[in-house]
């Protein structure tokens, strides 16, 4: 019975830590949606934007968390139970999302590569548009970088970020995929870390979900 009591408080407390992680980035992405819209520099993927991805994530860790929670707080079986299958389900579209990536690595810098011609055609349409210009001129103040793959693909229309600080008469040399690519891939080691750490958790979160539901159905205690 001690065992039980120990492993259902463990649970309570790391999902309520969770729980309140994931209002964390929940509130995060709400602020995000609300300031600015980095999605415009990718005109196909205006849904998929850090901010909504964010306040999607925020909403599924808050959710699963609390349902675990509640089923060792409560232990309730079918709370326990379908706590498990969610967080199976969320690790298998984790596993499923890697591969994809993986597989079509090539695919998708073609696409991104494509997309940002779009955005930054349209930007140059369009200046009179402040989204589209605050979107390219933070990520090109940000990098140190200009236009896609350099400043001549903005034409006559080239924007004050684009000029090197150190010496105002000329560009950064480097366009904004490369910068992208490099800052992605020097974090490529984090990013890993960061995705077998949550499937660590996951894993343990399932076998203690599991461990709880088995000793409550032998005990006989907790609601179905």
């Amino acid at each position: 019975m001690s065992c039980l009591k120990c492993l259902k408080y463990t649970m309570c407390v790391v999902n309520f830590i969770f729980f309140v992680c994931g209002a964390t980035v929940f509130g995060f992405g709400i602020y995000l949606m609300t300031s600015s819209r980095f999605s415009s520099m990718l005109p196909s993927l205006q849904a998929m934007n850090i901010a909504n991805l964010l306040f999607i994530t925020g909403i599924i860790i808050t959710c699963v968390s609390f349902l675990g929670f509640l089923g060792a707080l409560k232990e309730n079986r079918c709370l326990l139970i379908s706590f498990f299958i969610l967080l199976l389900i969320l690790m298998l579209a984790e596993l499923t999302a890697a591969c994809l990536l993986m597989l079509y690595e090539g695919k998708i810098d073609d696409f991104i590569d494509k997309d940002l011609k779009e955005g930054l055609e349209k930007s140059k349409e369009s200046r009179h548009n402040g989204t589209v210009e605050d979107d390219w001129d933070k990520v090109q103040i940000a990098f140190q970088c200009c236009g896609i793959r350099n400043h001549t693909e903005w034409g006559t229309l080239v924007p004050k970020s684009c000029e090197d600080t150190r010496n105002a008469t000329r560009y950064w040399s480097q366009g904004c995929l490369t910068k992208l690519k490099g800052a992605f891939e020097r974090n490529i080691l984090n990013i890993g870390i960061g995705v077998i750490v949550v499937c660590i958790i996951e894993v343990l979160g399932m076998c203690f979900s599991l461990t709880l539901f088995c000793h409550i159905s032998r005990s006989g205690l907790g609601y179905k």
